[in-house]
């Protein structure tokens, strides 16, 4: 998956503040029904005498709230790499070898998109923050995109590696940093990208649990490509941003890079501890900018527009539940989630993308985005819409 971003000094009211311009979205050609995703997996992996296993992914993928996901792996580079599906074999090396060409290039689809609208030469851009958990090559992605993209010599890159799902909102509050720094001449590219081809592996079939990780993973995670840019006509301006930590939550959600890839575990606990502490870090947010939004006189929280990262349906149900939204404001994070699956980084632009697509504001002049990244690490960002 890949995001873009530029950002750049604008005034909103009486406070300067970095403002989104313009998004891209790209994604590989090649996906799969959700519902045809179980049988296929197990075939291509070896292990369709695991009925009992492969019954309980069908449930879990017709509970997920997806319809389709796109992937840059195909049948034909798994039989090119049988290790892939045994983790067993070695195969970093070839991993690696495949992100380093795919991830930048998946980011430049969705990069040019957002430039386009931008309409103005990339040679503009002043700075690069790249985000990605996919890949581990020096020079890395952040390089070969400015390169693909025809960057300056002298953009200042920033490169953001192995944070997960976070990373996305990560990455957009480095880039509204570097922008309201910057002043007004600052122009700030954002590129998340990210591919399921690390972490792609066959079912462990001597796991008492019966691998029940590899099997959440399989079914919930797809690639894609966002990208923000800058025209000089704002869609969001970013009021302020937050970072925060859930204590004592490192073991809930987290990755290890093996010989035979990536290794992600994501514990039940996930959803209902987001549910417990996200209120905190929505306050938080809010409370510098002077804002009521959740004093219950106007409407509280369903006064704001939301773009919460679809870390699973589990989550968007939690997060639903602890504010007493209304089902249509969770509405671009739901058709996201359906249209793509989790998309790692990425997927919180798509979301915004989706808002500004369908309007999704309602009219509402304050909203939010939300990620949830391994640690629990909950990134949040107050957007204000342009009226």
């Amino acid at each position: 998956m890949v995001m873009s971003l530029s950002c750049r000094r604008t005034m909103p009211a009486a406070a300067a503040s970095a403002a989104v311009l313009a998004i891209g979205t790209a994604n590989p050609p090649s996906f799969f029904p959700q519902e045809k995703y179980a049988d296929w997996y197990f075939r291509v992996t070896g292990r369709d005498h695991l009925t009992e296993l492969k019954a309980k992914m069908k449930r879990v993928c017709e509970k997920s709230g997806i319809k389709k996901r796109h992937f840059h792996l195909t049948e034909q580079l798994l039989a090119d790499h049988p290790d892939f599906i045994d983790r067993a074999q070695p195969s970093l090396d070839a991993r690696v070898d495949i992100t380093a060409t795919a991830v930048p290039e998946l980011a430049a689809a969705a990069a040019r998109k957002a430039i386009a609208e931008w309409g103005r030469p990339a040679e503009d851009i002043t700075h690069l923050v790249v985000a990605t958990s996919s890949g581990g090559m020096m020079a890395g992605a952040d390089v070969r995109l400015a390169a693909l993209l025809g960057l300056r010599p002298d953009v200042r890159r920033t490169l953001l590696f192995f944070q997960g799902c976070s990373a996305g909102s990560a990455a957009l509050r480095v880039a509204k940093d570097m922008a309201e720094i910057g002043g007004a001449g600052a122009r700030v590219l954002v590129a998340c990208a990210e591919l399921t081809s690390p972490v792609f592996r066959g079912i462990e079939e001597n796991r008492l649990d019966g691998d029940g990780n590899t099997l959440i993973t399989q079914s919930l995670f797809g690639d894609g490509a966002g990208h923000v840019a800058p025209i000089e006509r704002p869609i969001f301006y970013m009021a302020s941003a937050m970072q925060a930590t859930i204590p004592g939550t490192e073991h809930v959600v987290g990755g290890q890079i093996r010989q035979g890839g990536v290794e992600y575990h994501i514990s039940r606990e996930l959803p209902s501890l987001v549910g417990e502490h996200i209120g905190r870090c929505l306050a938080d947010a809010i409370a510098p900018l002077g804002i009521d939004i959740a004093g219950g006189g106007d409407g509280g929280w369903n006064d704001m527009f939301w773009a919460v990262h679809p870390g699973g349906r589990a989550i968007l149900d939690s997060v639903e539940a602890r504010f007493g939204l209304a089902p249509e404001k969770l509405a671009a994070s739901r058709r996201v989630l359906g249209e793509f699956g989790n998309m790692t980084s990425a997927t919180v632009i798509f979301v915004l993308d989706e808002l500004r697509r369908a309007g999704g504001e309602d009219g509402c002049e304050w909203g939010v985005a939300v990620s949830f990244g391994p640690g629990i690490t909950v990134e949040t960002m107050v957007l204000r819409a342009v009226q």
